[in-house]
């Protein structure tokens, strides 16, 4: 079989990112197959890449996954990135493919989803935690908060990632603001709801959701984190507990939020199981190491 990969070019690189991107063709020229490359390039992840790979289910045990894979390798190795990584569904032929092929399973993530026509739980599991209040807003943080709420980032510098050599994120004012301007761009509202210390004005935790701009379909859980000296209160069921009532107040299209989170991460699980989310499948995360 024929095989030729054409480099294309990435028409939409970020601040934080970049893309390199392949498709494979065959000899009659129909395309085959792609490969989508992310490479970080700020500090604490400029070691790291992502690679999403996919193949015509036709056209599959023919090579082309094989050849689109050795590319993208060769432009990891030629960033200089010590590592990479994919995901796949459990059980699905890119799982197998990944494995075959010096891949190793570094961690499993449960996909959930609330179907909000159903749900019964509404604010009841997430009760108000003394001490604090909530606040929220749509889109970029207000002004008076950016600087809390960028600090209130590390709360996921040790959400569980088992094997993954996922680096650090380092946030700063700009990059919040630059994250909730991609959302934006792309036609899609994210809404946060935070929990603010009533001692000192501080924001102890957030959950971020973002929505279709029609406000029908599913509404997708971004992250949700409390500082490592706030946690053990209750302010994670309470702040998800608060998006889901004013997401189905604001958005009564909509029919259900999705979420995703390591297997190992039993506290957050507890939290999405008191909230009605029910689990939907299973990925694995594998991680090539160069």
């Amino acid at each position: 079989m024929s095989i030729q990969i054409v480099p294309l070019t990435d028409p939409h690189p970020s601040a934080s990112s970049r893309r390199l991107v392949w498709l494979a063709v065959g000899g009659d020229g129909v395309p085959l197959g792609s490969a989508f490359l992310r490479l970080f390039d700020t500090e604490g992840q400029d070691h790291l890449a992502e690679l999403e790979l996919s193949v015509h289910p036709a056209e599959r045990r023919r090579g082309v996954g094989s050849e689109l894979l050795a590319r993208a390798v060769a432009g990891v190795v030629g960033e200089g990135r010590r590592c990479v990584l994919a995901q796949a569904v459990a059980g699905t032929p890119g799982d197998h493919f990944l494995a075959d092929r010096g891949f190793r399973k570094v961690l499993t993530l449960t996909y959930v989803r609330l179907v909000l026509a159903h749900t019964v739980a509404d604010t009841a599991a997430g009760r108000p935690v003394a001490g604090y209040r909530l606040r929220s807003w749509e889109g970029t943080v207000p002004d008076e908060l950016a600087a809390t709420f960028t600090a209130s980032r590390r709360a996921m510098d040790d959400m569980p990632m088992d094997d993954t050599d996922y680096g650090l994120v380092v946030w700063d004012v700009e990059r919040v603001r630059a994250a909730a301007r991609a959302v934006e761009d792309r036609g899609e509202r994210l809404y946060t709801v935070a929990a603010v210390d009533e001692s000192d004005g501080s924001i102890a935790g957030f959950t971020e959701l973002v929505v279709p701009g029609d406000g029908k379909g599913d509404g997708q859980h971004y992250g949700t984190g409390v500082l490592p000296e706030h946690r053990g209160r209750g302010l994670a069921r309470w702040m998800k507990a608060e998006m889901i009532r004013q997401v189905r107040e604001r958005h009564p299209d909509l029919t259900g939020l999705l979420a995703d989170t390591a297997e190992s991460n039993t506290r957050m699980r507890a939290v999405n199981d008191a909230l009605g989310y029910r689990p939907t499948h299973r990925t694995f995360q594998y991680q090539l190491d160069l």
